[in-house]
């Protein structure tokens, strides 16, 4: 219809290309960047509670598996919380635990 070459309709579409890949790029860095202030400000409070477990901070770390055994303890703390009614426990991972290989700095080396 406007007679463009082939050639031409190359050359706008791998410029395209390339602008989508960039602004990806940037948007996918700026999200990593707000997730880790979040996960900083989270560590922050944690470690500010005197109630809360230190052990939490970091623990973002923790692989699937390790993740997947903390989330498994949170809700027997939440079924716990449904049989209790309207009494109001404090709980912490401490009392259970976070098995060995979990600890978010367990398996860092020292350099």
């Amino acid at each position: 219809m406007f007679h463009f070459s082939e050639n031409w309709q190359l050359v706008i579409n791998t410029g395209t290309t390339i602008v989508n890949f960039l602004m990806v790029f940037l948007i996918q860095q700026s999200q990593n960047k707000d997730s880790v202030a979040i996960h900083l400000n989270l560590n922050e409070l944690l470690a500010a509670n005197r109630e809360a477990s230190n052990r939490m901070i970091g623990i973002e770390d923790l692989d699937e598996q390790d993740l997947h055994d903390v989330a498994s303890f949170y809700l027997k703390l939440a079924e716990r919380a449904k049989t209790a009614g309207p009494v109001k426990e404090l709980h912490s991972i401490d009392e259970e635990g976070l098995p060995v290989e979990a600890e978010p700095h367990a398996t860092h080396t020292a350099s």
